[in-house]
């Protein structure tokens, strides 16, 4: 089993920056996949960045591409993610997530998706 409890989320104006951290439990933890995705509110979830385990293959949804950075620390079971140039429109709950199952590609769906924090609130003033 793996948990997974994200921190980092708050209030920012327009332009500014937040890191999002997201710790994971489980000794697995550092073989899956980790994505990031929020949801605003009366919107679907969404697929904002993901890493493989290895940290080889990283993709980015193209509205954070150029702004967000993905990356993790195996060593001490984070994923992080770093967030510049924020706008209005990235105001959302963000959730970290793993995917347990080995795939060549990235996935982008939130069911691929098997573990998942309990999301931080970002909001973006302007």
């Amino acid at each position: 089993q793996v948990q997974l409890v994200e921190s980092g989320g708050g209030l920012v104006q327009a332009g500014g920056s937040l890191r999002l951290s997201c710790a994971a439990s489980g000794r697995t933890f550092s073989t899956y996949a980790a994505g990031w995705f929020r949801q605003a509110p009366g919107k679907e979830r969404e697929f904002v960045a993901g890493v493989s385990w290895s940290s080889t293959n990283i993709y980015y949804a193209d509205s954070v591409k150029g702004r967000f950075t993905i990356s993790r620390d195996n060593a001490k079971n984070m994923v992080y993610l770093q967030m510049n140039s924020l706008k209005p429109e990235d105001t959302a709950a963000y959730y970290c997530a793993a995917d347990r199952v080995w795939s060549p590609t990235l996935r982008v769906g939130p069911l691929d998706y098997d573990y998942w924090g309990q999301g931080t609130q970002v909001t973006v003033s302007s």
